[in-house]
């Protein structure tokens, strides 16, 4: 039974989650057509992350480890857009940390 569980509620958590990736991605979409000054604004937060992406792509490595191999990520290519991809990521998340401090500084000294 738990086997079933596992499985099936691992294929529906999947499922869910595309379904929710593409429903935050339409709608918005659609009342955007209304606004046009609204798609522009998310086109270049769409540019920012992929500028972002693409920093984060041309200072990973590519190497490819015996513990990569057992992980499944068996190309250079693959390694290099997950390094890529991380560091995407790292670097939004110094900025949250940087905006958040600011945001912070900013109330203490008002």
């Amino acid at each position: 039974m738990e086997g079933f569980i596992a499985q099936y509620g691992l294929i529906l958590s999947y499922i869910l989650t595309v379904l929710g990736v593409v429903l935050a991605i339409v709608f918005p979409l659609i009342a955007s057509f209304d606004e046009p000054k609204k798609l522009v604004k998310s086109l270049i937060g769409l540019g920012i992350l992929v500028v972002i992406f693409g920093i984060g792509y041309a200072i990973s490595g590519s190497e490819v480890t015996s513990k990569y191999i057992e992980a499944g990520v068996t190309t250079e290519g693959l390694s290099k857009m997950l390094g890529g991809m991380l560091t995407m990521v790292y670097i939004l998340m110094g900025i949250a940390v940087a905006g958040i401090a600011y945001t912070e500084f900013n109330k203490a000294i008002k």
